[in-house]
């Protein structure tokens, strides 16, 4: 099996952090399959890379090609207007992934299907350079994608669009699957393979030898990811009053940076709170060692790795009631949900977090559960039953057929349902079905014209009694057909 990764979330040599979990999953994926695969990770095209220009600097630090862990990764460059780059960007990438994809199909690498990871702008460029290609392609959505960008309009057709069209969508977390059926997707189209999380890596090591090095005594809290506030360090900077005995370790670096120091200075808690700054994923393993719980106060997740990789090292955790957290959180000794979105709810969780720790060893053999094995296994078999109903589907030949004048002419009517949905007490939508007077009416009508019609009916009216019985009359004496 030949695949191309398409996708903008990849690490690189100058970002080795930037969607490190989506070469987590290709690469477990391809020691357990076999599976040859080829990684293409455009980056926005930027002129410098001058320090001063900041994360810009990264974007063109990068290397046009290189080799990560056997597999071959190239970065290409596409433009982005500024202020128009949202709603550009999915037509930027189309061109980006077309130009490399027939730049591999020429010298020999024939891939079989396409594997894109995030639905806006990646996974809709990737389905219109797949249709270009003529190969099949997966989707995997992965967070904002589903819980953000939908909020859009335009993303939200082109998201849905991208979907229908796409030969099969992974969610990472049953909480994406549910809102892009909310959202109109076909739920048939969807499955749910979570994340791992690399156990090697992420383990119980020598946890009093880490906190002597890091000067650590006494409780310690540690809040990990970007510095922006979608991930709610603030919040645990404000939790921490209640926490009056213990440290915070701040890990990640971000616009919010000097905002986030300055409200340490406001609760009276910098002398408690350290910010480190970016460190390697690698080296994460020893902050989750040191600490005793973590802290994700974030608003928007789709399946927070830094959960998982911190209850492996044996650390339980503390997370908002959003999106994926719960399914990560799944059991006391993972650690607990805080009440809510709040710096009271979470500085009330965490106090209840460290006055009742879990045993460690419990932790750690939870997070043991959520390997990369089993995605894996999954994402094979998702990727041989496409690739089986692409074989199915190009087997079967077609052919012009000439049909006789029909000796009646036909109709073909469409009966549904309306929608109903109470305001005043926000109900789940229910679905109203006339009386079948109304259809007999246009029945009559047909019948003096000598019109058979074909009726197709939605689920709703086949449910209901009345209009059960009524379209079965038409049917067994020969006034219609249903469908």
């Amino acid at each position: 099996m030949r695949i191309l990764t398409l996708t903008t979330l990849y690490p690189n040599a100058a970002t080795p952090a930037h969607g490190v979990f989506v070469e987590n999953r290709l690469k477990d994926f391809a020691a357990q399959s076999g599976a040859e695969i080829r990684v293409v990770a455009p980056i926005p095209w930027f002129p410098v890379s001058a320090k001063w220009t900041g994360k810009y600097a990264a974007y063109a630090a990068a290397p046009a090609r290189e080799t990560r862990h056997g597999i071959e990764v190239r970065h290409p460059r596409y433009a982005i207007p500024p202020k128009i780059g949202m709603t550009y960007a999915a037509a930027a990438l189309k061109r980006c992934f077309l130009k490399e994809a027939r730049a591999l199909i020429a010298e020999g690498y024939d891939f079989d299907l396409i594997d894109a990871h995030y639905l806006y702008p990646d996974g809709v460029a990737a389905v219109c350079a797949a249709r270009s290609l003529g190969k099949p392609v997966v989707l995997t959505a992965r967070g904002t994608d589903v819980s953000l960008l939908p909020s859009y309009p335009r993303q939200k057709r082109m998201i849905l669009d991208a979907v229908i069209k796409a030969d099969a969508v992974i969610t990472v977390a049953q909480a994406l699957k549910d809102e892009l059926i909310a959202l109109g997707a076909p739920a048939k189209k969807i499955s749910v393979l979570r994340n791992g999380v690399d156990l090697e890596i992420f383990r119980p090591l020598d946890r009093d030898a880490i906190r002597t090095r890091m000067g650590l005594t006494g409780p310690v809290v540690a809040s990990v990811g970007h510095l922006i506030e979608r991930k709610g360090h603030h919040l645990v900077i404000e939790a921490m009053k209640d926490l009056p005995d213990a440290m915070l370790l701040i890990v990640g670096e971000g616009e919010e940076r000097a905002a986030l120091e300055a409200l340490a200075a406001t609760h009276g808690v910098s002398e408690r709170t350290r910010f480190l700054g970016a460190i390697p994923h690698g080296e994460l393993a020893e902050i989750y060692n040191a600490v005793d719980v973590l802290a994700l106060a974030s608003s928007r997740e789709g399946w927070p790795n830094v959960l998982l990789e911190a209850m492996a090292c044996g650390t339980h955790v503390v997370a908002t009631p959003v999106w994926g957290n719960g399914e990560v959180v799944g059991a006391p000794e993972a650690g607990r949900l805080a009440a809510g979105r709040s710096a009271p709810a979470m500085a009330s969780a965490l106090v209840a977090a460290l006055a009742a720790p879990p045993d460690r060893a419990a932790t750690h053999s939870y997070a043991e559960l959520f390997s990369w094995s089993e995605t894996s296994l999954g994402l094979k078999r998702l990727f041989d039953e496409t690739l089986e109903r692409r074989r199915i589907s190009a087997s079967v030949e077609t052919r012009p057929v000439s049909v006789a004048p029909a000796k009646r002419p036909r109709m073909i009517v469409t009966v549904d349902t309306e929608e109903v949905f109470d305001w005043s007490r926000f109900d789940k939508p229910s679905y109203a079905v006339a009386a079948p007077e109304g259809v007999d009416r246009l029945q009559i009508l047909c019948a003096s014209f000598g019109v058979r019609p074909l009726y197709f009916l939605t689920q709703p009216v086949i449910e209901d009694a009345a209009s059960a019985a009524y379209f079965r009359y038409l049917q067994d004496r020969g006034a219609a057909d249903l469908g």
